[in-house]
């Protein structure tokens, strides 16, 4: 590399010509660049620890694994967009006005921010963050990566639903097979004539561009490549086992030796209210205008604390210093590395650049690059491009399958103290800031305290998207008061949605129709059945006023005054309003109530996670339901839970399924609320899932029936089991307090007994499918109500918690047969046939061999 090369890049701190850094492994793993001249000024080598690909370009000029100037990061990304303007420009119409950039996560979403920088365009980058009840838009993978999986989860979907030009950024372009999957699923979702790809550096192969040029004639769309250098990769055919024995010769990193912890300094930037901290869910022109105004007074900020008198205690920039005094001198004059995390690349670049602007000698002493998930080996050797490395434990909970152990290269000084930092500023943001990142002798923050004289701990609010519906509330959409529920619905009053049960049928005969896309003609209670209805709620009001205590009085000792209800529209609605009014009464807590929709083979409704994820702490809450049967709908929310953040348990009242661990009773008995569809439930109907009237930004459907007015009991069922609570409430407490012993922990966890009954049952009457056995006296009154029934199993000596069941399988002539040794106190079998009713665990029909 030449003098000027090196001025250019400024990789190192010392003035005069440096070697090239990738000659170790060129020399020793026979690795060669091939092409323009310019490759060696932006990228030298390394080897790291994956079988998929053993040797890594290390750019010079990304701001990832090398510290850099930030004005050479930034005005390589910059010198990019103005490349790609250049190209757009001449083409007319909007395709400049109109064009989106996408980066890729991790290592290019700085890269691909100034990019966008560049065209002051629109930018996103994919993530391997999950963010609850945030649905991915869309998502591709990685093969030579570590961690392959991306999740595109932009806040406003219409991001990516243009027209115009698609600028894909990534800090390489080897084979192009990650930028033709992103293409492929993107172009099937939202078709564009144009994409334009973007790199530092071209090093495909011949084959590779054939590929690329198939993939663009094959799609019709135009495919333009820009890049700074191009050229090739010259690899021998043994490299991985040259690489593994390489890397096994050289060990591991040397620790840094050992020293005193240097102060910690935390610095309260002041933030722009608002502002979204990176592109995960997208950054707009407003967002950068708000960012530029913003930077010089954030750079004052860091100064004060990189340059600052403070001593122990005192505040720094609105935080607060750690470990000892602190010398006026320290960090004047020295080194200072901003340093990012992981995917958190573009934010610290900019604050970096804007404290090289605002130190004395800055253009010189600051220096940006940011912590990774990639696994390299570090040779401290001026020829090899990964001289020290610091490996530490994943401070953000990450919820992938990827290692949880974190690297960060090129901080530690190592054997030349030309190469140490006076000042490391750490930024991350709140998600990131959790005990893993401070506590413990291999922690991230202990281990840059002993390789610098000061670290300053700057912290940025996560962006959290809050493009959301608002909840609907009574009397306009449901009978039940505006503060007993918020419904987490889309109002569909307007829309036919019922069909009679033939029909509904044959439409799951036709296509496998899903059981969610419409709804069943509401069933009209006859004077008799009502009658019935009736009886059981004033025979069984106590035993559900006990029941509902039990819950609400275990939910407060185990998640307390803070916990939220999430009830599972529509059977689990009247539950959660009965135990809010148990704590409100009570307690004297006010718990929000909330009614979201989960449906059986498409999971919980995302965007009413994404809702309570934005208004509340996920582990506050809780879901709820009425009852259990065999634990479908458990397992279902389990997981659609999973890596969310959110309990996946669910609370009910009678668990005769014994799939949960938190209930009022395990007995089967008859919940009257059970007996009735939505003049029990508020008038509101089932929810609905279907695909021409629920957009991806919408809750799951549901209809308000307010012709069924007059025969709404919805307010006398809660009403009638609340008169109760005052005469339970010692017994509940009670009943609480012996749940949550120690003595009695192994009576609450769950067997799934009910599931194992219900395969028995299904193999002795030749059902193929479990899913066709409903257990329960709840469930069997919906078979009877909903489904197709073909025959009732009654335990022997059942009494009048089944007269409601006797009457309707009566009216439908279906058979009620008593048998012994019976677990529930009934179970509905749902006729094996294609019918409604007969729906597999994703909810469309299934074909069951006749008995």
């Amino acid at each position: 590399m030449t003098a000027a090369e090196q001025q250019r890049t400024g990789t190192e701190p010392s003035a005069g010509p440096r070697e090239w850094t990738g000659r170790w492994v060129a020399e020793r793993a026979g690795v060669a660049l091939t092409g323009s001249e310019r490759l060696p000024e932006l990228v030298g080598l390394a080897l790291r620890e994956n079988r998929k690909r053993a040797h890594l370009l290390v750019s010079t000029v990304l701001g990832k694994h090398v510290p850099q100037r930030p004005a050479v990061v930034h005005g390589a990304g910059l010198e990019l967009g103005r490349r790609v303007r250049e190209l757009l420009g001449p083409l007319g119409g909007r395709a400049l006005a109109d064009a989106v950039v996408l980066g890729y996560a991790e290592t290019a979403t700085g890269l691909g921010h100034s990019v966008a920088d560049g065209l002051d365009a629109p930018y996103l980058h994919s993530t391997r963050r999950p963010v609850p009840g945030l649905a991915p838009l869309g998502g591709f993978e990685e093969e030579h990566s570590h961690a392959t999986s991306h999740l595109l989860l932009p806040a406003d979907p219409g991001l990516l639903a243009g027209d115009g030009p698609l600028v894909l950024v990534d800090d390489e372009f080897s084979t192009g097979t990650t930028v033709l999957n992103t293409i492929r699923a993107l172009h099937a979702r939202h078709p564009r004539e144009h994409y334009v790809v973007v790199a530092l550096v071209d090093l495909r192969g011949a084959e590779d561009r054939r590929r690329l040029a198939d993939t663009a004639a094959e799609l019709g769309v135009r495919l333009d490549l820009v890049a700074l250098a191009g050229g090739g990769v010259e690899l021998p055919a043994d490299i991985l086992d040259r690489a593994e024995r390489l890397i096994a010769e050289a060990g591991p990193a040397p620790e840094p030796p050992a020293a005193p912890a240097a102060p910690l300094v935390r610095v309260e930037l002041a933030w722009p209210d608002g502002l979204p901290d990176g592109g995960r869910h997208g950054f707009t022109p407003e967002h950068r205008a708000r960012l530029e105004e913003a930077l010089p007074a954030l750079a004052e900020q860091l100064a004060a604390a990189v340059e600052g008198d403070a001593v122990d205690g005192d505040a720094v920039g609105g935080g607060s210093v750690d470990g000892g005094s602190v010398d006026g001198g320290s960090g004047t004059g020295g080194r200072v590395l901003v340093l990012g995390f992981e995917e958190l690349m573009y934010a610290p670049l900019r604050l970096a650049g804007a404290l090289a602007e605002r130190l004395p000698g800055g253009a010189d002493r600051v220096h940006s690059s940011t912590t990774t998930r990639s696994p390299v080996l570090a040779v401290d050797d001026p020829g090899y491009a990964i001289r020290t490395r610091l490996a530490f434990p994943a401070h953000d909970d990450p919820a992938d399958d990827s290692s949880r152990e974190r690297y960060v290269y090129n901080v530690a000084p190592g054997a030349d103290p030309a190469r140490r930092f006076g000042t490391v500023v750490l930024v991350v943001d709140d998600i990131a800031d959790t005990p893993a990142l401070h506590e413990g002798e291999r922690a991230l923050i202990g281990q840059l305290r002993r390789v610098t004289d000061r670290v300053v701990l700057a912290v940025l609010p996560s962006h959290r998207p809050t493009a959301l519906p608002q909840p609907l509330y009574g009397p306009a959409f449901s009978s039940y008061r505006a503060d007993e529920v918020a419904w987490l619905l889309k109002d569909l009053s307007e829309v036919a949605l019922e069909a009679p049960t033939e029909e509904r049928e044959e439409a799951v005969q036709r296509g496998g129709a899903h059981y969610a896309e419409s709804l069943p003609v509401e069933y009209q209670p006859s004077p008799e059945y009502q009658e019935l209805f009736h009886q059981a709620l004033r025979a069984s009001a106590r035993r559900i006023a006990l029941a509902v205590g039990t819950v609400a009085e275990t939910l407060l000792r185990e998640r307390g005054p803070g916990l939220v209800l999430a009830s599972l529209a529509r059977a689990g609605t009247p539950v959660g309003v009965l135990i809010r009014r148990w704590l409100a009464a009570g307690h004297g807590v006010d718990a929000p109530h909330y009614a979201v929709s989960i449906v059986r083979g498409r999971g919980i409704d995302p965007v009413a996670l994404r809702y309570l994820d934005a208004h509340h702490r996920a582990a506050d809450v809780v879901f709820v339901d009425g009852w259990t049967g065999k634990g479908a709908i458990t397992r279902e929310l389990a997981e659609a839970l999973a890596g969310t953040g959110f309990e996946p348990g669910l609370a009910v009242l009678a668990d005769p399924g014994r799939c949960v661990s938190t209930f009022g009773t395990r007995d089967d008995f008859l919940i009257p609320s059970a007996c009735l569809n939505s003049t029990v439930s508020g008038l509101v109907s089932r929810t609905v899932l279907r695909a021409d009237l629920i957009g991806p930004n919408d809750f799951h459907g549901a209809k308000h029936y307010t012709e069924l007015a007059g025969a709404d009991v919805s307010g006398a069922f809660l009403d009638t089991v609340a008169d109760h609570f005052a005469d339970v409430r010692a017994e509940a407490v009670e009943a609480a307090g012996r749940f949550l012993s120690a003595e009695h922990a192994a009576e609450r966890a769950p067997d799934w007994a009910g599931w194992a009954a219900v395969e028995r049952i299904s193999a002795e009457f030749g059902i193929d499918d479990v899913n066709l056995v409903k257990p329960g006296v709840g469930e069997t009154t919906r078979v009877m109500l909903r489904r197709v029934p073909w025959r009732v199993l009654a335990r022997r000596g059942a009494g009048a918690d089944l007269d409601h069941v006797r009457l309707l399988a009566a009216q439908r002539g279906v058979p009620v047969e008593e048998v012994d040794d019976l677990p529930y106190s009934c179970v509905g079998l749902i006729h094996p046939r294609y019918t409604r009713g007969a729906t597999g665990a994703s909810g469309t029909a299934v074909l069951v061999k006749e008995s």
